[in-house]
């Protein structure tokens, strides 16, 4: 469990360094902490018409674009899921959970949200409308796991457990159950991030040393190195 929560602790704090998040939109939503506190801006892929939409005591961290452009998900104060307009309005938390709740991902229609959420003791996937109602926890689980990413067509999550006893790649039916281990190695493997045709799963991993990204088909097989850094 530490395992996993340092590594889940590392990539929130990429998010707080300035993750970004392309919307089809065609701005960049990222966070930054340039005026004092993690808020989340916006600006044109060539870095010109900066804008920030958040301006919270709070940190906000985390952003990630709806399908339709139109919404923003995003973490405020490191454990609570929040989603927003597009140009900063209206938000509203989803979660209300004293719990940490992290890591938020749109499915491609736009309808519920995945996250990591420790709520019922270890950390857990969860899936919820996109406001806030039916939440169901997809793993069930006594492993940790967490990062979850949704496929392009909607139909598979995929994430990360240490089920295994270290931190690797899975993929799962949105339903929950169909659990299948995409990686097989003594290093840790973090932050699965799906193509756009749906068939490959860009993750990190530490197998040669340093974290570098590889690419491994969706069956687990074609597994390369992309990285070498």
């Amino acid at each position: 469990m530490r395992k996993f929560l340092l590594s889940l602790a590392f990539v929130l704090a990429l998010s707080l360094c300035g993750c970004a998040s392309r919307g089809p939109i065609g701005k960049i939503a990222f966070s930054s902490d340039r005026d004092g506190n993690a808020e989340i801006y916006l600006m044109n892929p060539d870095g010109t018409g900066l804008a920030r939409i958040t301006h919270e005591p709070a940190s906000n961290t985390s952003p990630a674009w709806s399908p339709d452009g139109e919404r923003i998900a995003y973490i405020r104060d490191n454990d609570e899921i929040f989603v927003m307009q597009a140009d900063g309005t209206g938000a509203v938390n989803l979660t209300n959970s004293s719990a940490i709740d992290a890591a938020p991902t749109w499915s491609p229609d736009g309808a519920r949200i995945a996250f990591s959420s420790d709520r019922e003791g270890d950390l857990e996937i969860f899936v919820m409308n996109a406001d806030g109602t039916g939440l169901a926890n997809l793993t069930n689980h006594p492993a940790a796991e967490g990062l979850p990413s949704w496929s392009p067509n909607g139909e598979h999550i995929a994430f990360v457990s240490d089920r295994d006893g270290n931190l690797e790649i899975y993929v799962m039916y949105v339903a929950g159950g169909g659990v299948v281990r995409l990686t097989s190695d003594e290093a840790d493997e973090i932050g699965p991030a799906w193509s756009a045709d749906g068939t490959r799963i860009a993750f990190a991993s530490n197998r040669d040393g340093d974290y570098e990204i590889f690419v491994i088909n969706v069956d687990g097989t074609g597994l390369a190195g992309f990285t070498d850094n």
